[in-house]
């Protein structure tokens, strides 16, 4: 299905985001939404019971916690009709360092590059008969992939043009009913308090792709539209210091500044960050979340995508992903020694990927899970209740 804009645009462009961004740093910590109106929080956002026939009489949140980013409906025009290419192709125009969003659907394995998804946010998909939407919020550095099959039907997703705590609000096309990025709970329309699955899609480096994945297909830059994949139009956006755009929400917790980057999981109900900071330092953290074994492990070799004027060229940050115990596995507890993952029990070295490469449990595989990158202020919007690793 083909977007629906005619004139779509990103968001902001990087002169533009600085700027706003210098003049809002003083107060963007502490800022809370104006007190609406009476009876304002009923009302749909401005200009949506035009664009839109979503059922806004029923809805989640308070309308006045959703402000426009400002681009109109699909005015950041998500790619409906992907087309890929080999690792080997994609290899001419991707560089070691930078950012793609991995999928993995039995045998099959996908990378999208931020350096398309920073551009679009959305892509429906499906991979080896798995619909899914891969998504990607640049305000909040979210990746996220979730499962399409949702009450029965396949959606497929659009962006509404619209941001709550900054980050990506989307609509399905089969509903209109709007969605959040970073929990996938619906916020307007049928599906209002539903959840969307979310499928583990890491944000991790070319060079880590291609070497785990040689036959893995990748998100080709011919998309239908016209960009020029590669440039960032949020540079400068995650510098030291700097502020969340268009944040209104709950007051920041000074536990961590609000850009710092972590890696978020929830499960069974609890809720843990884990700061980049402490991640490089340990290499890798055992832990456990309701009353599970997990497993996070930082790997450097990742471009910011939120840095350079060129994606390619953004600073190393590193990637992260978590792991629980997989089936028949047993105890594992892992650690850096002489340069690899090794578990403690056997001795077995570990890849990336959660595999045992060499040792005793050769061919052992950890399960996956779905753990996102955020910064601290938009998880700690949605997550209050969220445990710090290490504080």
């Amino acid at each position: 299905m083909k977007t629906r804009a005619s004139n779509p645009t990103t968001r902001l462009h990087a002169p533009a985001l600085l700027l706003i961004v210098a003049l809002t740093a003083a107060c963007a910590q502490t800022e809370r939404p104006d007190p609406p109106a009476p009876g304002a929080a009923s009302l749909p956002p401005p200009g949506a019971a035009e664009e839109f026939r979503t059922d806004f009489t029923r809805h989640s949140v308070p309308y006045s916690e959703i402000l426009s980013g400002g681009p109109p409906k699909d005015g950041i025009p998500a790619i409906d009709d992907p087309r890929y290419e080999t690792a080997a192709d994609a290899g001419a125009w991707l560089s070691d360092a930078e950012p793609v969003i991995v999928v993995r659907a039995g045998p099959a394995a996908r990378a999208d590059p931020v350096r398309i998804l920073v551009w679009h946010e959305i892509v429906n998909d499906e991979l080896d008969g798995l619909p899914l939407a891969v998504t990607y919020c640049p305000l909040c550095n979210t990746a996220v992939a979730f499962r399409r099959t949702h009450d029965g039907r396949v959606l497929d997703f659009g962006t509404t043009g619209r941001l709550r705590y900054s980050n990506l609000v989307m609509y399905d096309r089969q509903t209109e009913t709007w969605w959040q990025q970073a929990d996938g709970r619906g916020l307007a329309g049928r599906y209002a308090g539903d959840r969307l699955e979310f499928i583990p899609a890491p944000l991790v480096s070319w060079g880590e792709f291609k070497a785990a994945y040689p036959d893995g297909s990748v998100l080709s830059r011919n998309t239908g539209h016209s960009r020029d994949y590669g440039r960032n139009p949020y540079a400068g956006y995650d510098a030291a210091g700097g502020s969340p755009f268009l944040y209104r929400g709950p007051a920041i917790p000074g536990a961590l500044a609000p850009m710092t980057r972590v890696l978020t999981l929830e499960l069974d109900g609890e809720t843990v960050a884990y700061p980049y900071g402490v991640l490089e330092e340990r290499r890798v953290v055992n832990d456990r979340v309701a009353g599970r074994a997990v497993a996070v492990l930082w790997i450097p070799g990742t471009a910011s995508p939120l840095d350079a004027a060129r994606i390619d060229q953004g600073r190393d940050v590193g990637s992260a992903r978590a792991f629980e115990g997989g089936s028949g596995v047993g105890t594992v507890t892992l650690e850096w020694s002489d340069g690899a993952f090794r578990d403690r029990e056997t001795g077995s070295e570990w890849d990336a990927r959660g595999r045992a490469v060499s040792g005793p449990r050769t061919g052992a595989m950890l399960i996956p899970l779905a753990a996102v990158d955020h910064f601290w202020f938009s998880w700690a919007a949605f997550k209050p209740e969220t445990r710090i690793y290490g504080e």
